[in-house]
């Protein structure tokens, strides 16, 4: 049997499907997709943000096709095919884009040395402590209070941390950079552990407030952002505690995401 998560709606929706429509002709970069991957959208969002050309490709992870498999035997999205050749893993793939793609602005990393390390270390910071307590978050059952208030205090010391080291309107400033990049897919379904989980931006702090909306209402996250309803039936099934991805697993296991 399938795994349930198996039977998402199997196409982007909204503006995000107005946005795969401009990108179906083939090009020298391909992007494996999943409409509803947070993981995914960063790298979508990269791709808008410097204009880089590409041909989407919509994948079902859990309905893996040969070809897909041979980009990415590990059977995740993100993943591209660039020249011929497979690259995969979120993180990996925004720094290939600013590497392969120089001359494509804006550039989402600064040019500072300093202020690029300084970039990796709270990209590091969301990966570790943040993303992973929105997860366990979002898949304590209530019947379980203590942990559920457990992952919401990990998670709003978390963005807290992150919150004091925001210039404003965006991490570096007026810059949008991959901090933003990393963090949004986040942000934008933060909707989820708000209404089941009782997350409120306000408790965060009222610059959290200010920054989330910033991050939000950026064209590029719209462009790649499907409809709620979609959505949200797919977190369903991590409310219930029946989803299967990979980072489902991992999180029950107490293992690092994959």
């Amino acid at each position: 049997m399938a795994p349930p998560d198996a039977n998402i709606h199997p196409v982007a929706t909204g503006r995000a499907a107005e946005t795969v429509a401009r990108h179906q002709d083939p090009q020298e970069l391909t992007f494996y997709s999943g409409w509803f991957c947070p993981f995914n959208q960063r790298v979508w969002i990269a791709l808008e943000e410097k204009g880089i050309p590409y041909q989407y490709k919509e994948v079902n992870p859990y309905k893996k096709e040969e070809h897909f498999l041979r980009i990415n035997p590990r059977g995740l999205v993100p993943a591209v095919e660039y020249r011929g050749k497979a690259i995969y893993e979120s993180l990996v793939l925004l720094e290939f884009l600013e590497d392969a793609y120089p001359s494509h602005k804006p550039s989402l990393l600064p040019s500072d040395p300093y202020e690029r390390a300084r970039q990796r270390i709270w990209i590091d910071h969301i990966s570790k402590a943040v993303v992973p307590a929105w997860m366990r978050l979002v898949m304590a059952q209530p019947n379980e209070p203590e942990k559920l208030q457990t992952a919401l205090n990990e998670l709003y010391e978390g963005l807290r941390k992150l919150q004091h080291e925001v210039k404003g309107p965006y991490f570096a400033g007026e810059q949008f950079t991959l901090v933003d990049v990393v963090l949004v897919p986040w942000v934008t379904r933060d909707n989820i552990s708000a209404e089941h989980r009782g997350y409120k931006r306000e408790d965060v702090g009222a610059g959290w407030v200010k920054y989330a909306k910033a991050l939000e209402t950026r064209d590029s996250v719209l462009k790649t952002t499907s409809e709620q309803d979609k959505i949200q039936v797919l977190y369903d099934r991590y409310l219930r505690g029946e989803a299967q991805s990979e980072a489902a697993k991992a999180i029950r296991a107490g293992r690092p995401l994959p």
